[in-house]
């Protein structure tokens, strides 16, 4: 596998949790939101709050800049750092998307999302573990 591919890999899992998160809040806005009241916006995150307050695209323009930011960060942290980045992603954005899975869809809903994030992790790592290893030096 290309080292630059194998950089990525292990951002699967978290890029899934941030598109699947960033999804379920766009979806979950209230209809005065998407009308014009923007102080009616429902964002935990108190920068993406911010964005949403002053413009209805700014979740979106928010949620496309932390994706950018995502790539580089999991591209030039060292190799040492990036698993830990990758997991913090996964569980931040597993985290925020229950947020509102419980509330609508119910726990076990949130359960089984929890469980795939973790399954998808799992397999991942063993995938990135392995190209390591076998890496030419």
């Amino acid at each position: 596998m290309s080292r630059l591919r194998n950089r990525f890999i292990l951002l699967i899992p978290a890029y899934w949790a941030c598109l699947f998160d960033e999804t379920i809040t766009i979806l979950q806005q209230p209809a005065a939101y998407w009308n014009g009241d923007l102080n009616a916006g429902n964002e935990a995150n108190p920068i993406g709050a911010t964005l949403m307050r002053n413009h209805a695209s700014g979740i979106f323009v928010i949620s496309f800049a932390w994706l950018v930011v995502i790539g580089i960060f999991g591209y030039w942290l060292p190799e040492r750092l990036r698993k830990t980045f990758a997991l913090v992603i996964l569980m931040a954005h597993t985290g925020g998307a229950i947020s509102w899975i419980t509330p609508h869809y119910g726990f076990w809903y949130s359960i089984i999302f929890i469980v795939f994030n973790s399954a998808l992790f799992v397999q991942l790592d063993k995938v990135y573990s392995q190209n390591i290893e076998n890496a030419p030096l």
